[in-house]
């Protein structure tokens, strides 16, 4: 009993300082290129479960990772089969847009992006996810939103910065 009582107090402080709005709402233009500091605005989200056969359809440098950015059409139509089969693949201008994802690595868990913070052209994706010790066997919670690239570039992801344009 004590351990959900925890587990409900940090999911409830998470929730509480992790979704609180920082956007300081600046725009500064320099060489061409627009840095946006703040909270970049989810324009669509998807949650579900992904198979895990299917991982080898992420970016290559990124399938091993926790969270990363989807920049081509054609790799998010095939991540889009093997996620939601069956439904019609998102129109996404990824000339102006970019999918974010989180997935799990470790253990089975829900998982939602809620936030995305920009600071000197860094994405960092916030996530919840529930808390398990269900092993990974045959699937793993993922969760996709869409953004704007402007001020965007590159993603912090748990083993360092990936830039978009690579």
């Amino acid at each position: 009993m004590r351990i959900i009582i925890f587990l409900l107090a940090i999911i409830t402080v998470t929730i509480l300082f992790g979704c609180k709005s920082s956007n300081t709402g600046t725009v500064e233009i320099s060489n061409h290129t627009q840095s946006v500091e703040g909270e970049a605005e989810i324009l669509h989200s998807w949650n579900g479960d992904y198979p895990v056969v299917q991982l080898n359809l992420l970016p290559e440098n990124q399938r091993e990772q926790a969270v990363g950015f989807i920049s081509d059409a054609k790799i998010f139509e095939s991540l889009w089969k093997a996620f939601k089969p069956g439904e019609e693949v998102p129109e996404i201008d990824f000339e102006a847009n970019l999918v974010l994802f989180a997935c799990n690595t470790q253990f089975y868990n829900r998982i939602s992006i809620g936030k995305v913070n920009l600071k000197d052209g860094v994405a960092e994706v916030l996530a919840m996810e529930t808390m398990s010790a269900i092993p990974i066997e045959d699937k793993v919670g993922m969760s996709l939103v869409m953004v704007s690239r402007t001020g965007i570039k590159s993603v912090r992801t748990p083993y360092g910065l990936v830039s978009i344009y690579d």
